[in-house]
Parts: C-alpha cells; structure tokens; sequence
C-alpha cells in the first residue's frame, strides 16, 4: 500500500479559516454571556471561551510554523 505524500500546500490557509472561526465563536458565546442572565451558561461559555483563547495561541504558533516552512519550500 502506497502512502499519500505530505501535501501541505494549504495548510496555513486550513489553519487561517480555523482561526478565523474562532474568533468568531468566541464573539458569539460573547454575545450570548452578555445576553443570558443563566449563570450555569454564563460559566459554560466562559470555559468554553478560555479553551477557545488557547487554541488560539496554539494555532497561531502553528500557523507561523507552516508560513515559515512553505517560504523555505517545506524541505
């Protein structure tokens, strides 16, 4: 069985859109905090948005990865 080369041609714009989205749901459960008067949701979401800030971070990291090897021509 023949294995797949490793394309990674769109991964910092794969990682880009996960970003993006994020950031979006992160504004939404925002918005939700702020319309809620459930403090059980209100703690849900807020969990929920500090998961999402790490994700973030770590999905920043990566995406600088990726940037900088397909510069270097993903040696």
């Amino acid at each position: 069985m023949e294995h797949k080369q490793d394309d990674r041609r769109d991964n910092v714009d794969r990682i880009q859109y996960n970003i993006d989205k994020t950031i979006q749901n992160i504004h939404l459960a925002d918005e939700m905090i702020e319309e809620t008067d459930d403090e059980k949701m209100k703690k849900t979401l807020q969990e929920k948005n500090k998961r999402r800030e790490e994700s973030l971070n770590s999905m920043r990291n990566e995406i600088e990865d990726e940037a900088r090897d397909k510069k270097d021509g993903y040696r």
